[in-house]
């Protein structure tokens, strides 16, 4: 145990109350590819997926006409590239350089998370739900020198949501979960404890052809493809092979060359396109381990791992299932100890971002992949705490699944709470 938890324990025991211990110190446990790729697939992930992800795109690579940042690796930074949001945002950090003629909104903090801002609703009172892109190109010096366009209006905040950036670690292994593992695990309930605490959840599904889709806050995208194609669009107004349209269709900022993101190809050698090398990083991207396991943990730590089943935790936040057979070795037959059933549950009102993705409804979110949470900076889907104790209690609210098991943590002693924490914190 370290001094930190010594403590911490030493305080709850004596009455204080229970403190999250916060970001875990030392090396990153993540960011690294998995152990057995093969010697074709560590190069690929060598030589394009990891410096493309983390490359910085000007306006002649694509970037804009709207766009939030001008970089994977910038919103998923934390605790290494391929995370979640860095404790610097940057967003404001290099807003004058990335930005200038912008303004910033003041939902965006220098030592607050990355955020993306979604509309509920359309002008005219019907749901919206989209990606309202925060920056424009047009204050920029490589723009088209016609170009103009307005920032939106954010000024009604009321009608405004936040997300913050989802870690991409592991992020193949999750989508080497077969469809199967992922219903039979939601279905099992062999104690009877998701009944008894009336925790159902369900699977988002795509709509063409029913499988299971498991990425993103709601998990409406449904591999890793689509959800980095998505993304080069949306956050960045890169088109590509899969999203090919610009959002914005200002002739006097858009891109006459489409998609602007492509695959060259050269007789003897092919230069994937860039959606292909982001999917490429992710999907071989090494699950965050865990500062320790078993009994090379704390007696708080173990404490907390037993109690974090006991309470109803794990009846949401799995906290392993294994990958189908795969022809990737690093992907085949793997255990990912994920702590998510990547199924979406009604949440409550507390939570409720009134948007609606796929099957997903206003109040029904992803379980979040606890793998990783000992280093990471902000809590749920629109980073509003950086304090785990916090987000826990966040669970609950009316029309919330985790109720039941948020009134258990209640119950709980302080130091059994500080238990609790110091276990999520090792993860």
């Amino acid at each position: 145990m370290t001094k930190a938890l010594i403590i911490l324990s030493f305080l709850a025991a004596a009455g204080f109350a229970q403190v999250d211990p916060g970001v875990r110190t030392g090396a990153p446990g993540a960011g690294g590819p998995l152990s057995q790729l093969t010697a074709g697939e560590a190069d690929f992930f060598k030589t394009y997926a990891a410096p493309r992800f983390a490359e910085v795109e000007a306006v002649a690579d694509g970037l804009g006409p709207r766009f939030n940042l001008d970089s994977c690796g910038g919103c998923h930074a934390y605790p290494a590239v391929g995370g979640s949001s860095p404790a610097v945002n940057p967003q404001v950090a290099h807003f004058s350089t990335m930005a200038p003629g912008n303004t910033i909104p003041q939902f965006l903090s220098l030592n607050g998370p990355v955020r993306v801002v979604r509309f509920i609703k359309n002008p005219d009172g019907s749901p919206d739900g989209g990606v309202h892109d925060i920056f424009t190109i047009s204050g920029r010096p490589d723009k088209p020198a016609a170009c103009a366009i307005a920032q939106p209006d954010f000024s009604n905040t009321s009608n405004l949501i936040f997300r913050i950036p989802t870690p991409t670690f592991g992020a193949g292994l999750i989508e080497a979960i077969t469809d199967t593992a992922i219903r039979q695990n939601l279905a099992s309930d062999p104690n009877g404890q998701k009944a008894q605490m009336g925790i159902k959840g369900r699977v988002n599904t795509n709509g063409n052809d029913g499988t299971v889709t498991r990425f993103g806050w709601k998990a409406q995208n449904k591999s890793l493809l689509i959800f980095s194609g998505e993304a080069y669009n949306v956050e960045m107004g890169v088109t590509n092979y899969a999203f090919p349209n610009e959002r914005e269709e200002d002739p006097d900022c858009a891109s006459t060359e489409m998609p602007e993101s492509q695959t060259t190809f050269n007789v003897g050698s092919v230069n994937p396109d860039d959606i292909l090398s982001f999917m490429g990083f992710m999907r071989f991207l090494d699950q965050p381990k865990p500062s320790c396991t078993g009994s090379a943990c704390s007696g708080s730590v173990q404490n907390g791992h037993s109690l974090f089943a006991e309470i109803g935790c794990a009846a949401c936040h799995t906290e392993s299932l294994t990958t189908g057979a795969s022809s990737s070795p690093g992907l085949d037959r793997k255990v990912a100890n994920l702590f998510s059933d990547l199924a979406i549950h009604h949440m409550g009102a507390g939570l409720a971002d009134g948007i609606t993705q796929g099957a997903a409804g206003p109040d029904e979110f992803r379980t979040a992949p606890l793998w990783g949470v000992g280093q990471r900076l902000y809590f749920l889907h629109d980073g509003r705490t950086r304090d785990l104790h916090q987000a826990i209690l966040s669970h609950d609210s009316q029309g919330s699944e985790a109720s039941l098991v948020v009134e258990m943590y209640r119950l709980l002693s302080n130091l059994q709470k500080q238990d609790i924490l110091n276990f999520l914190r090792s993860l």
